[in-house]
């Protein structure tokens, strides 16, 4: 069946950076296009970036837009987020799923990952 599973969060400064991957089974992984979600505070998961299966093509959460970056390695079946320059407001639990901006599986999440951003 289809899984996620998110690692790399944790503590750091705002300013610092961090690396976030997510393995991921149960689909065609190469033929996918992937993406990377966070739910802060609010009620709601938001979209942060996602890359096309052929990896040329990424979009970006204006928010995110010139700190994050997406990745993949479809061998290992999974994908990446570079997160630079991290704010206080990017802390939430970060996700991933397939999809270009909308989450194809979108009644299946993994265990998330949490990312705080914290002097």
């Amino acid at each position: 069946q289809v899984q996620f599973v998110e690692s790399g969060g944790g503590l750091v400064r705002p300013g610092e950076s961090l690396r976030l991957s997510c393995t991921a089974s149960g689909f065609t992984f190469s033929a996918t296009p992937l993406g990377w979600y966070r739910q802060g505070p609010g009620p709601e998961r938001e979209f942060i970036a996602s890359i096309s299966a052929s990896g040329g093509d990424t979009r970006y959460a204006d928010s995110v837009k010139d700190r994050f970056i997406i990745g993949r390695a479809d061998a290992e079946r999974t994908v990446y987020l570079q997160m630079n320059n991290l704010k206080p407001e990017d802390t939430a639990v970060y996700y991933c799923n397939a999809g270009y901006i909308f989450p194809k599986f979108s009644q299946i999440w993994g265990q998330g990952t949490l990312v705080t951003v914290s002097s």
